[in-house]
This record gives C-alpha cells, sequence and structure tokens, in this order.
C-alpha cells in the first residue's frame, strides 16, 4: 500500500529511546505522516511535534479517543506498556481498527508467548494478558503482524543494574546461570519501522527479536568490564529479596509479578533463544551489551569524589 494516510503510532510519548517514540521519530524522518497518541499533553508531546507528528491525545481504553486517533489511518503500531488493563485496551484498539478498515496492525507482544498456548501459560498475569490479546487480533480478522522482543536491555540491563554496577562493581540479579539474548529498544524500533512502510509481504507473520548474542550474566559481566574499564562481575541473589524491593520502590505489584516472573524464566533458561529477524527485517546487526553499556557509560559510573 503507499504510504499516503497517517500511520497511527501508540504509545509515542516515551522516554528517549523508546520504542514508540523511536518508531515516531524514523518514519517522520522518512517524510512519512504520523499520528502519534500519547496519554498527556507535555515536553514529550511538544517534541512529537517538533518532529513533524500531528499529536492526539488520549487513553487507550477511551472509545472516542481510539476513533479520534484510528480514523484516516491504514496503517499502526499498537504498543502499551505492563498492565493490568492490557487486554481491554487491545480489544478496544482491535475494534475500532476493524472499524476503520486498518490495512495493517503491527502488535507489540512478548517472545515468552512462543512457549505458551491453551494448557501451557506463566505465572505471570501479564504474559497472559498478551497471550489472550494475540489470540483476539487473530479472532479479529484484521491484517495483524506479531513482534515478540526478548529481555529489553533498557530492563533488567540497564534500570535493574544500573546502581549495583555504580556503587559495587556488580550486576546483580536473580537469573542464575541462565543464558539471554537482550534486545535493544532501537533495534526493535527499526523492526517495527520497516514493517510500518512495507507491511504487506510480513500480513499474518509473527517475528521474534533477540539481541547478537545469547549468553549467561557472568559472560555480560566481562562486556560490562570492557565497556566500563574497570572489572564488573555477576552476583546471582535470591528472587524474594529483590522482589521485595521492586515493591518498596512502590512498582505496581501487576509489574511485579510480571518482572518475578521474567527472572524465574531466567534462570530456568527460557529466554536461550536466538534469531536473525532483527538484521533480516531492519537490515541492523543488532547491538550488543558491550556497545550498548559504553553508550549508557555514566549511568554505570559513579561521579568523582571531590578532593
Amino acid at each position: 500500500m503507499s504510504i499516503q494516510k497517517p500511520i497511527l503510532v501508540t504509545g509515542a510519548a516515551g522516554r528517549v529511546g523508546a520504542v514508540g517514540r523511536t518508531v515516531t521519530e524514523l518514519l517522520c524522518k522518512q517524510g512519512l505522516p504520523v499520528r502519534a497518541m500519547v496519554r498527556r499533553e507535555d515536553e514529550r508531546s511538544e517534541a512529537l511535534r517538533e518532529m513533524g507528528a500531528d499529536v492526539v491525545t488520549g487513553d487507550l481504553l477511551d472509545l472516542n479517543t481510539m476513533h479520534r486517533a484510528i480514523e484516516g489511518c491504514e496503517t499502526m503500531y499498537f504498543g502499551m506498556s505492563v498492565s493490568d488493563m492490557y487486554l481491554a485496551a487491545t480489544v478496544n484498539a482491535a475494534a475500532v481498527a476493524r472499524h476503520h478498515g486498518v490495512k495493517a496492525f503491527v502488535n507489540m507482544s512478548q517472545m515468552t508467548l512462543s512457549q505458551m498456548s491453551i494448557t501451557e501459560t506463566t505465572a505471570s498475569p501479564q504474559h497472559k494478558l498478551h497471550w489472550l490479546s494475540e489470540q483476539a487480533l487473530n479472532w479479529s480478522g484484521l491484517p495483524v503482524i506479531h513482534v515478540r522482543p526478548t529481555v529489553f536491555l533498557e530492563g533488567f540491563f540497564l534500570l535493574f543494574s544500573s546502581q549495583s554496577v555504580k556503587q559495587m562493581d556488580q550486576i546483580q540479579l536473580p537469573f542464575g546461570d541462565g543464558k539471554t539474548s537482550p534486545v535493544a529498544a532501537a533495534d526493535v524500533a527499526h523492526v517495527v519501522a520497516a514493517l510500518l512502510t512495507n507491511p504487506e509481504p510480513h500480513l499474518g507473520k509473527t517475528y521474534h527479536l533477540t539481541g547478537a548474542r545469547s549468553e549467561t550474566m557472568h559472560s555480560y559481566a566481562h562486556a560490562y568490564s570492557r565497556a566500563l574499564g574497570r572489572q564488573i562481575t555477576y552476583q546471582d541473589i535470591p528472587l524474594a529479596p529483590w522482589r521485595e524491593k521492586l515493591v518498596e520502590r512502590g512498582l505496581p505489584i501487576h509489574l511485579v509479578n510480571h518482572l518475578s516472573t521474567m527472572a524465574d524464566l531466567h534462570r530456568a533458561g527460557r529466554y536461550d533463544r536466538m534469531t536473525d529477524d532483527v538484521q533480516t527485517l531492519s537490515g541492523r546487526v543488532p547491538i550488543g551489551v558491550e556497545e550498548f553499556v559504553q553508550k549508557h557509560a555514566k549511568t554505570f559510573t559513579a561521579a568523582p569524589t571531590g578532593a
């Protein structure tokens, strides 16, 4: 299909480097019409306008908002952060997309779903909502493309390890000796942008996105060491106290349950998977852990103390 009508990108107001925001930026740089959906007006929505996007404000659960966002679009990207309302939002978006005759619906999912079925699940409530959402989209009759990334580098490797690396030169995570293949949000965004600009060959397909390698956390500690120029080690820690710290930080219990399940699955080796889908679809070699840590070196390094 020719890209004359706007491409809808939901979740576009994420932090710098987030998937939705990066997809919006990539499409705008190509001179394509983009409608960026955000929850509220703030400096992030203004930055999207400066990129050239048409910004729509509202909630994925609000029917009127979804009509305003989707009407006139033939291609759309659906992405939403971890939420106990994930299934309702997906179905709401799908219903409106079908009503308006959307011709390509790119859905952000999770790689764990490749090992789930009507009889196989996980302890994560979010995984269950993702699986049900994929079923609903498949039943909807919409021309869907499912994108299933593995764990993001921006999550466990940045958000949940930076403090211990900065303060103690240790990656402290409850991953055991399981291997994992983390992927960068930028690589996922490039795949999504490629699918949105040429969706026809991919309709009805599911893609699994991994990083450059699948290794143990001990191996990744060596990558941290090379990137930061100092010795970093991996310390496997018990899940229960780590989970309690997440609760103390004020994270929603739905998210805590999801992250705890992901840690368990890591220990069980369930993230030890590799595909070449990132490079095949985007033409990019996936960003490795060493490159990623080097890029974010300031986050992993304590400020020098005064004399």
